[in-house]
């Protein structure tokens, strides 16, 4: 009987000294790049927050996976508990409970995430502006992209091919505009009246003429999100960096309406070389409409994937007293990719997630 075919080269464990000292010269980017970045919000006054991990509610987005665990109590009773996703909850209730201007580097969770740009635990930098329009956070996202090419000294970040110049103004880009542009789908036709529940069909016709399969159980934000995905999110931040606009208020999961035309949000998306970096939102505060938003993302969480998460009744009581605001959260591992040149997320963790082995 012929003996099996022996295994390939394996790669050499995280620890394994040359792997590491190959990773090095990125990791001491990431720490400089940190640095920088806490003392640049410092110097724009901000107060350095630390919220829980642990979380009743790991936040009520459609889309997003949550680690569950149980907390214990001295008499043996069991509460479950979730891996924030986010610190937006517990930031929003110090926004309420009398702070101006936050920032946490938080490190955060989503489950069925892991890839060259995605790793389960990573580091998000979100902070907020009490009494401050969402335009702002765009001068602030423009303002960390110099500020991490100059830390990694770079003039140009690159990525997958692509290149982008982050000193230059970004290009702000409505989703009416981008889906024009990169889909040749006119996005207002295919909106659901206010008030009205959305209807795919005209939607789904639109994608396929652009290319996008669609599934006959499809809804209308699956839709959205499959054409985002594959027409229009690969072509931003080429040359300069994009800032993604006026979302449709249906897919603002925590931002408000614009006043001007509430059929869209307060919402932008900032991107690099293809590659999303942040997402930011005018404030919902109204408590009454954000538990209606709440509710409807968790039914179709439990139509898609079985399961919901419970929602945050003091965050619902919080949004009462909170100050209009503007919040924004910036993956902090992906710009430091871009600062360093790493392939893969992976390359700038000191220690990655679960497991010896690197993901290739």
């Amino acid at each position: 009987m012929a003996s099996p075919p022996s295994p390939g080269p394996q790669p050499s464990p995280w620890w394994d000294r040359r792997a590491y000292e190959d990773r090095r010269p990125f990791l001491l980017a990431r720490a400089r790049l940190m640095a920088r970045m806490r003392q640049a919000f410092a110097d724009w006054g901000f107060l350095e927050v630390e919220t829980p991990i642990l979380q009743r509610s790991p936040g009520n987005e459609t889309h997003l996976h949550a680690f569950a665990t149980d907390l214990v109590t001295p008499d043996g009773a069991r509460e479950r508990l979730y891996l924030r996703t986010s610190p937006e909850f517990s930031a929003k209730k110090l926004l309420a409970a009398g702070e101006e201007r936050i920032v946490e580097f938080a490190r955060v969770f989503r489950n069925r995430e892991r890839g060259r740009a995605h790793s389960p635990e990573f580091t998000m930098v979100e902070w907020y502006r009490a009494e401050a329009p969402y335009t702002v956070l765009m001068a602030d996202c423009a303002r960390l992209l110099a500020l991490a090419a100059e830390v990694g000294g770079v003039s140009a970040f690159a990525y997958r091919g692509n290149a982008c110049d982050p000193f230059a103004e970004p290009e702000r880009l409505t989703l009416v505009e981008a889906f024009a542009r990169h889909a040749e789908i006119d996005l207002e036709a295919v909106l659901p009246p206010p008030g009205a529940a959305p209807d795919a069909t005209v939607f789904a016709a639109a994608a396929r003429r652009a290319g996008v399969r669609t599934a006959p159980d499809d809804g209308w934000s699956d839709i959205f999100s499959r054409v985002l995905v594959e027409k229009v999110e690969p072509r931003l931040g080429i040359g300069r960096a994009t800032i993604l606009c006026e979302y449709p208020v249906s897919e603002a999961a925590l931002a408000r309406a614009k006043p001007s035309d509430p059929r869209f949000a307060e919402r932008f998306e900032l991107y690099a070389c293809g590659l999303e970096l942040a997402n930011a939102f005018g404030e919902l505060t109204d408590p009454t409409e954000q538990h209606q938003r709440f509710s409807r993302d968790m039914d179709e969480k439990e139509r898609l994937y079985g399961e919901r998460y419970p929602i945050d009744g003091e965050l619902i009581a919080a949004l009462a007293l909170m100050p209009q605001a503007s919040g924004c959260a910036l993956g902090f591992d992906r710009l430091a990719m871009l600062a360093t040149g790493a392939r893969r997320i992976e390359d700038v963790l000191f220690v990655p997630v679960s497991g010896a082995q690197m993901l290739p």
